[in-house]
């Protein structure tokens, strides 16, 4: 700035403004990566969650074995919990729900034998890419695996 000059000139401000486009040009892809990283670790910890809630239920109630859908692990949206085979209150009410933290988790029971003995829950990111880049897998083995691109499965290496 000149002696006497009020103000900035447009061409130290435009110095500014590219300053800041550098920086954020640089911050943003890593805000970005730490953001993803952050949902991958809530999909495995929240099949854990699963896992060990399916360990919980398939000892309650016997005569069902594992649960039928997510959603009897969860609360039913009832307070207090009943504590029931359709409202367990084994797992949170979001992770219930099917979709976490940018995840969408997708249980299917085996129905081939009562009471059941097998299960399989699936974590895929609702939009790959931006929420999520692997997929994340787990059984009634209690063994997560992950795969990238597409979804995991039994064969996808563990965790």
């Amino acid at each position: 700035m000149k002696k006497g000059q009020i103000g900035f000139s447009l061409i130290e401000l435009l110095v500014v403004v590219a300053i800041i486009l550098i920086i954020a040009a640089i911050a943003i892809p890593s805000f970005l990566h730490a953001k993803m990283s952050a949902n991958e670790s809530s999909a495995v910890s929240s099949m854990h969650a699963v896992s060990t809630a399916e360990i919980g239920y398939s000892n309650t109630f016997m005569n069902i074995g594992f649960s039928v859908a997510l959603a009897d692990l969860g609360t039913g949206g009832l307070s207090p919990c009943p504590g029931t085979a359709n409202a367990s209150c084994f797992i949170d009410p979001s992770l219930a729900s099917g979709t976490k933290s940018g995840f969408v988790f997708t249980y299917v029971q085996n129905n081939g034998s009562t009471p059941s003995i097998a299960y399989t829950c699936n974590a895929d990111p609702q939009i790959p890419h931006i929420t999520g880049e692997r997929s994340f897998y787990v059984d009634q083995n209690n063994d997560i695996t992950a795969a990238s691109p597409g979804p995991a499965n039994a064969g996808s290496p563990p965790l």
